[in-house]
């Protein structure tokens, strides 16, 4: 679903990486269906899932320093989705890292550095203090829209 963010939504959101906020349960049926009714290829679960996602989220933050967050967040989602790999192994996550021509060695030092923790954590502090309590999460002038929601919203602005 990530994949119609920026085309459906006006204005396009800024993506933050999280990774202290839970996902909801997943109606694995549901998000296949919903996925199928957008054109998306079919969705391949990474076992085990859901996974823990630490080294991703420190790898999007990363990218996102380097201006490639919806790249590498797009990449690491056909890797954990499309191809049904889990994002908690660093190969995987450093397929997606390469995918949009982040070097791994950088991002390697990336998701070991204090500042990349650092900044990934104070969005997170920032997600919850604008109500954030699940992920995926959209926040705007409205509100938030979060957890499935974001996918009913993503389907009606198709």
């Amino acid at each position: 679903m990530a994949e119609h963010v920026n085309a459906v939504l006006d204005p396009v959101p800024e993506w933050v990486p999280l990774d202290s906020v839970p996902a909801p349960a997943v109606d694995r049926g549901d998000l296949e269906r919903r996925a199928a009714e957008l054109g998306l290829p079919a969705v391949r679960w990474p076992e085990p899932f859901p996974f823990d996602s630490g080294v991703a989220a420190l790898a999007a933050t990363f990218a996102k320093q380097s201006g490639r967050v919806v790249a590498f967040t797009l990449a690491a989602m056909r890797q954990a989705f499309a191809a049904g790999r889990e994002l908690g192994d660093v190969d995987n996550v450093l397929l997606a890292a390469a995918a949009c021509e982040l070097h791994p060695r950088a991002v390697l030092k990336g998701i070991e550095s204090r500042g990349v923790a650092q900044a990934l954590s104070d969005a997170n502090g920032a997600a919850a203090a604008q109500g954030v309590s699940v992920v995926p999460a959209i926040v705007n002038e409205g509100g938030v829209v979060q957890g499935l929601d974001c996918l009913a919203l993503l389907t009606e602005s198709n």
